[in-house]
Parts: C-alpha cells; structure tokens; sequence
C-alpha cells in the first residue's frame, strides 16, 4: 500500500480567538488547512492543520517540504517517515511546531481504517473514557471566569483550568474568587501562559498550595529551564510544562533530566503527530510522569488527542478546550461527553470523527493536490 495522493483545503474562519494583547499587530485569522492522504488501495487518512497565524505558511510546507517525503511510502512505515521528516527539519526546512505532526496523524488513520480498528485500539488500548477539563480562554475579569467554570459545572464537568490574564497580582485574585465560588468540590487548576519572575512564580504557586489547585501550568517560557527547576524545588504544586517544547522526545528529555516539571504536556499537533507524542508519554512514564495530553484547539485533532490518552497509562485527564463551538470548525457535531463530564473515545475504525465538507468547499480559499502518476 503507497501514498498516492496528497491534497490540502486552506479553510477561512476569519475569527480571531484572542484579545489584541495576545493577537498582537499581526494577522490572526485562525484558519486550519485540512489535510488528506489518499492510498493505491482506496483508503484515505484525514487530519487538520493549524494555520492560525497564517494558511500560506502552512500550505507551502505541506506542498514544498512534507508531500514529496510522503508520497509514495507506505504508511506503516511511519516511524522512518517521521525520522526523515526530522532529518530535513535539522537541514535548514525548520518546520512550525504545528508542523508535521499532522501528516504522522493522518498516516495512522489509514492504517487504523485498514486494520478494521479505532484508532485507540490499533495504538493498543489501556481505556475507553476519560473525565474531561473544561479550559477556557483569557478573560478580563474574576466574574467571567466564575460564571464559565460554574457554566460548566451544571454540565457535570466538574474540573476547570483557568487561563488567567496578568499580572500575577491580579491571577492571584481570581484564583481565589473562583475557588470561593465553585467550592471545594470542583477541582480546579491555573495555566497563566505567563513570564512570572522565579519569586512572582513562587508566591502563585503558594497561593494555589492554600486553595487546594490541583496543578501550575506554564508560568515561564518553556525554554526558561533554570526557572522551572528552581519552581519545582520550592513548591507542592505540581508544575506542568513543555507544551511549547520543540524537539519532541529530545527536547521533553532535557526537561524531565533537570527535574524542570512534575507533568509534562504534549499533543498530536504540536509534538509532531501521534509517534512523537507517545514517544513522549512512554518516556514521562518511565520517570513515573504524568503526560496530560494538551489541546490542538481543534476538535477533529483533540480527538485523535483522545485516542492516544486511552491508549497510555499516564494521562487522567482530557482538555476540553472552551467554548466549544469556537474550536468545533470544521468538525460536524459535538465531542462525545456525556452529562458526568466524562468523554467517551469513538468506536469506529480511524479516528472516528467527521469533518464537514460542505463548510470545507464553502470557506475553502485555497485547494492544492499533488499525485503520483
């Protein structure tokens, strides 16, 4: 069985998720590019592409760098595919971080539809469901993000991530308003995305020791290890990094070596797709490390996400990014969470979802295929 088709749809959302401070002067129109790989034998591997920054970018690594490795390899041979995927990353390609785990994804869909599997099951499957996070965007204020964690909490979701906005004055106020208001029954958890100093780190940290918060996530840059190493000895908390980390495995290695987190973080989008990522989670595993799998923000993508947290031991949780219909597009229907805010992992063979093609060819603002003769 070979590759041979390889086509992209440049979807436009034009719909901007973040505040001007974060958007910044540039554009941000969050468009996805979904991708499709198309078999000798028939079968097709589906994925998305985030393109949130900019479609061309991601278009034009798809067509000029990734499609021509790809086409005509078979897809069970996805663990040299991904190395030479590496191999030209090092040699002046330098993929996006969002780049090329979505290809890896779609390489596996086929090979999961061709075994007659879900796609849990062909990894090799630990479980079935998971109790979900609802995590929500940055807000302005301790009231916007009460009225979304108990939103969610009169849906049966009772665990709650907050991002909240800076300074880390203000993060402190709003981790206490939330506890105050949810109670101590809603388990809760605090992702400020931040550039805390050591000490401003230290002093949140403290904070949601006394609030009973179940993790501190992010509150450096990724790559600030000597930070994250000295938050770690100073704290409780757990502290959850490397959601940005490049160099897959390698890089989430350097970390769990300087003992810089407690639970690292990786996802099929931005650690280079569903074989970078449990090289990641074996690795954690290893060390007696949580892997708690991070959103793509893009529901088809979260939940390949979701296959791959059933098919390891070391993730207790699902990130159900909020609200759901800013990252439902272009995915038709809702994730399978029922009313105990527990997720259930599809049963058909692949990765189970549907995407909407009407709304594809509709918003499409750039189709381009490439094919072996």
């Amino acid at each position: 069985m070979k590759i041979k088709k390889f086509e992209t749809w440049w979807v436009k959302r034009d719909k901007c998720l973040f505040d001007e401070k974060r958007r910044g002067s540039g554009a941000m129109d969050w468009d996805v590019v979904v991708i499709k790989l198309t078999t000798d034998a028939g079968i097709e591997g589906l994925a998305t592409a985030l393109a949130a920054r900019s479609g061309n970018v991601t278009e034009s690594y798809l067509h000029d760098n990734i499609a021509p490795v790809i086409l005509g390899r078979d897809p069970h041979d996805r663990e040299r595919i991904w190395h030479d995927l590496w191999n030209i990353d090092r040699h002046l390609t330098f993929f996006p971080v969002y780049l090329p785990g979505p290809v890896d994804v779609a390489l596996w869909d086929i090979c999961a539809k061709e075994a007659g599997l879900p796609l849990y099951r062909y990894i090799g499957a630990y479980r079935e469901e998971l109790p979900v996070y609802a995590s929500g965007l940055f807000h302005e204020t301790a009231e916007e993000y009460i009225r979304e964690a108990l939103a969610y909490k009169s849906r049966g979701i009772k665990i709650y991530k907050a991002h909240p906005p800076g300074p880390y004055t203000l993060d402190m106020e709003i981790h206490q308003a939330l506890r105050d208001a949810v109670g101590d029954d809603m388990t809760l958890m605090s992702d400020p995305v931040a550039e805390y100093t050591l000490d401003q780190a230290i002093a949140v940290g403290r904070d949601l020791e006394r609030l009973h918060y179940k993790w501190l996530e992010e509150p450096f840059r990724d790559f600030e290890l000597y930070k994250y190493t000295r938050l770690c000895e100073a704290l409780d908390i757990p502290i959850a990094a490397t959601e940005t980390t490049r160099g897959a495995h390698w890089g989430v290695a350097q970390v769990i070596a300087q003992k810089a987190a407690d639970i690292v973080r990786a996802d099929v989008s931005w650690k280079d797709g569903i074989t970078g990522t449990l090289k990641i989670c074996h690795m954690a595993e290893a060390f007696g490390i949580n892997c708690e799998i991070h959103t793509t923000t893009m529901n088809f993508m979260d939940l390949v996400n979701l296959h791959v947290s059933c098919a390891v031991r070391n993730c207790e949780y699902f990130e159900y990014f909020v609200p759901e219909e800013d990252f439902r597009f272009p995915m038709k229907g809702l994730l399978p969470i029922d009313e105990n805010g527990i997720i259930h992992v599809p049963q058909t063979p692949g990765i189970g979802g549907e995407l909407d093609w009407e709304l594809i060819e509709k918003q499409c603002h750039s189709y381009r295929k490439q094919e072996m003769a």
